[in-house]
């Protein structure tokens, strides 16, 4: 019995050897290149070919900076043994200042899906790149990293259900299912694509780049792939800052739908605010929640001809689509002083117009997610979400249950079958390393109660709220903040702006 229990032992200890040694047999490496990254070849070749002109290749950085660009070559699924490599292009703009801090700025866009190369473009162009280096990843799976995660059978599924009139939720399972084999079909193993990979993918850069000290700085979606860069190793972390940030410990899925209501309703304060609107917006906080209570199960009808066609067609559309018209321009700097007015509109049923517009966007685009924002959704949100507390929005807002504001939800997810990221990584964490946090009062998707939470968790970081913004802050004077910030991170720093508030 002894010898049993020995040789059971030593075959469990020899298993988990095993595991270990598969987790991390591959080394990444990087491989020099030029900056003139495009994007992936097979993409390009299965897309249609009105959108093909699209995929441009990256724009050129100004000539009078010297550039460092590269490959950073990662296995594609960590957690095995026997993995294909990947190539994750990055890029490196050196300050001029011959004085200049030692401590880059590290950048990856949000989404997930964003590609993050765009920025480090236009730092050129930025206040930071006059005190420090500049450095972008391209995340594993988006738009310039080999393999891209673009496939477009989910964009042909929704629109085709909408030209017949079919169910969505069908046809977006249909086009789930179809992305999936796609991708599978050249190779991709769609397992390896996860918050926890890219973190270690960031690590990997920052060793093999020799960077002993650097500066995060992340927007929505990585603002909380930073913070869990932090987490997993915290030593060549300086600072931190976070536009609009998605908390890897915040259920977005839950959350979301309270979220837009509550900023929608920042906005209605500001109207009633306004004398020289409150009159004619009189009530609307109420008459809107009561016109969508009263249409929440109501199908309509629009007579509409796509352009490019002969044939007019009948399209049905719900509360849903009239809510997507209103958070799209409830995240439009630009365009949310006009919201009070499309609302009133909706609510007198005159939708022909806003329907025609968002019908012509979605026939002409090709706006549905991708594979690294269902992979990444899938195993960092939908994995952990509970259905039962999505429910429970109803009992305060009965015309949201139903509408799903993100893209990716648990349906899609159960086709999709992502391992989820470790628990470890959905957990707050403390930490006294500076942080820079910002947000917008009528950011939509990410409220401010999110850099609040991560306040408490990080003591020493500071809070921005900018006035009559939503989600994505960091415009000019933003970024002159973050100037001053990066020179004594540990410093308070006092807003003179009346628009935005420091706390």
């Amino acid at each position: 019995m002894m010898s049993l229990l020995k040789t059971i032992l030593l075959v469990v200890f020899l298993a988990a050897a095993a595991l270990s040694f598969a987790q991390t047999s591959a080394k990444a490496t990087i491989e020099p290149c030029s900056c003139n990254f495009t994007t992936d070849p097979e993409v390009i070749k299965l897309a249609p070919p009105a959108y093909r002109s699209r995929f441009r290749p990256l724009d050129k950085i100004d000539s009078s900076f010297k550039t460092e660009c590269g490959y950073l070559i990662v296995p594609e699924n960590r957690e095995k043994k026997h993995s294909r490599m990947i190539k994750l292009p990055y890029v490196i703009v050196r300050s001029k200042n011959p004085a200049k801090h030692k401590d880059p700025v590290l950048y990856t866009a949000g989404g997930p899906g964003g590609s993050s190369l765009g920025w480090v473009v236009n730092s050129t162009r930025s206040v930071l790149i006059e005190d420090r280096d500049c450095i972008a990843l391209e995340q594993r799976g988006t738009r310039y990293a080999l393999p891209y995660l673009r496939s477009f059978e989910l964009d042909d599924a929704i629109k085709g259900a909408y030209r017949r009139n079919g169910n969505i939720d069908s046809a977006v399972l249909s086009g789930v299912k179809a992305v999936k084999g796609s991708l599978q079909q050249r190779g991709i193993d769609l397992a390896g694509y996860n918050t926890d990979a890219t973190v270690s993918d960031i690590h990997d850069l920052l060793s093999l780049l020799h960077i002993d000290s650097v500066n995060l700085f992340g927007s929505s979606y990585s603002g909380g792939l930073m913070l869990a860069v932090l987490q997993k190793d915290p030593t060549r972390i300086r600072s931190l800052a976070l536009d609009s940030p998605l908390p890897t410990f915040v259920p977005i899925d839950e959350d979301e739908p309270v979220n837009f209501r509550e900023a929608l309703g920042v906005l209605f304060r500001h109207v009633q605010q306004d004398s020289s609107a409150a009159q004619r917006y009189d009530h609307l906080e109420e008459r809107f929640d009561r016109y969508f209570t009263s249409i929440k199960d109501s199908t309509f009808y629009l007579r509409y001809l796509e352009p490019g066609t002969k044939d007019s067609l009948s399209i049905a559309y719900t509360k849903n689509e009239l809510l997507d018209i209103i958070i799209n321009q409830l995240y439009d700097d630009r365009q949310r002083s006009h919201l009070p007015y499309l609302i009133t509109q909706i609510i007198a049923g005159r939708h022909e117009t806003y329907m025609t517009e968002k019908f012509n966007g979605l026939f002409r685009s090709y706006g549905a997610p991708d594979g690294m924002r269902i992979s990444v959704y899938c195993a960092d949100q939908t994995a952990y979400h509970s259905e039962k507390v999505i429910q429970e929005i109803g009992n305060l807002y009965p015309y949201l249950p139903g509408y799903r504001i993100n893209d990716v939800y648990r349906a899609m997810c159960d086709c999709w079958k992502s391992p989820p990221i470790r628990q470890e990584t959905r957990q707050g964490f403390y930490s006294l390393k500076p942080a820079l946090l910002a947000d917008g009062e009528m950011d939509p998707a990410c409220r401010p109660l999110y850099i609040d939470r991560i306040n408490h968790y990080m003591p020493n970081s500071q809070r921005f709220l900018l006035i009559n913004k939503g989600h994505g802050v960091f415009n000019s004077k933003m970024m002159e903040i973050y100037r001053v910030f990066l020179n004594d991170p540990m410093k308070k720093i006092i807003s003179t702006d009346p628009g935005i508030i420091g706390y």
